[in-house]
């Protein structure tokens, strides 16, 4: 009986035919993969790029705002650059007229947005968590001032509060001569007419900060209150706002930095003048103004920023200590 030479066993067929590899098969390298020149090159650059720019903007103009706070600058060469010491910081806080009223103005702006437009908007967002009909055109409406420049906002209530055609004394019938009423120029009025402008942007962005804190409660909290015979308003007093404490953190320090940095409507309306002093205004005044003092504007922006360090500080703290003992 003859066997065919042909025919080969499972053990031979296995077993991989000798010689060299095919020159276009490659040595698997698992899920190692090493970047190109050009890749590293263009990682460098996106990366590069942004850090410089935040370094020389941000860093730098820091670090010499601190140390032009305590020398006398005109700004017309640095030869005439001369130290002074503490002697901004001193007529600062005792020769200046306007450095208190802007302080006081900026901590007025802090009360009213915290107690007027914070709460208001909590109101809303709690609304809305409700999945009521057109919710989501509600929430476009109510943020759209957020997305709108602070100073094409400050524009629009400008022809709100026009004494002639605003609509306010439109409606009011305070638009005839011997009638005016001056939003703007009276120091009466004008910081609190810029407050309600800035209270109808701030409501948008509060809403949407409670918006999320309320979808990240846990839905058997409310399900379990109503079981227990909570009505709505016992739910969110008790078990729904003592969630939202992460959420109240963030809405403090946010509405905090909006007191400290507010500028563009006031700017807008009347450069921060007769009843609008605020700080921020004083350091464009007096570092960009007709008479450049940048030593003296570079030591109103260090009181800024040691105010606004004492507040964000502390909550990285407890952020951090949180984060950890997660």
């Amino acid at each position: 009986m003859t066997t065919d030479t042909n025919t080969k066993s499972p053990e031979a067929a296995a077993v991989p035919p000798s010689g060299p590899a095919p020159a276009n098969k490659r040595v698997p390298r698992g899920h190692k993969r090493l970047l190109t020149r050009r890749d590293r090159l263009t990682l460098g650059f996106m990366a590069g790029v942004p850090t410089v720019l935040h370094v020389a903007l941000v860093w730098v103009t820091a670090l010499a705002s601190i140390a032009l706070a305590f020398t006398s600058w005109d700004g017309i060469g640095f030869d005439s650059i001369k130290w002074v010491g503490l002697d901004n910081f001193k007529q600062l806080f005792t020769d200046n007229p306007q450095f208190w009223p802007a302080v006081e103005h900026n901590i007025i702006w802090f009360v009213v947005l915290i107690l007027i437009p914070t709460p208001f908007g909590l109101f809303l967002a709690v609304q809305l968590d409700k999945n009521i009909r057109f919710s989501r055109v509600y929430q476009t409406a109510f943020f759209l001032p957020v997305v709108v420049s602070l100073a094409v906002t400050g524009f629009v209530w400008q022809l709100v509060y026009n004494p002639d055609t605003g609509l306010i004394n439109s409606l009011i019938g305070a638009n005839k001569p011997g009638h005016y009423i001056d939003w703007i120029g009276d120091p009466k009025l004008n910081l609190w007419a810029v407050l309600i402008a800035a209270s109808w942007r701030h409501t948008g962005y509060m809403m949407i900060l409670y918006l999320a804190g309320l979808k990240g409660v846990d839905p058997s909290l409310r399900e379990a209150s109503s079981l227990d015979g909570a009505n709505e308003w016992q739910t969110f007093k008790n078990v729904i706002f003592p969630t939202l404490r992460p959420t109240n953190t963030v809405v403090l320090v946010v509405t905090i930095i909006e007191a400290l940095r507010a500028f563009d409507l006031v700017f807008v309306f009347n450069k921060g003048a007769q009843g609008t002093e605020l700080l921020s205004i004083l350091i464009t005044n007096n570092i960009i103004g007709e008479s450049s003092r940048i030593g003296y504007g570079s030591a109103i922006a260090v009181v800024l920023l040691v105010i606004s360090l004492a507040v964000i500080i502390p909550y990285l703290i407890a952020t951090f200590r949180k984060e950890r003992r997660a």
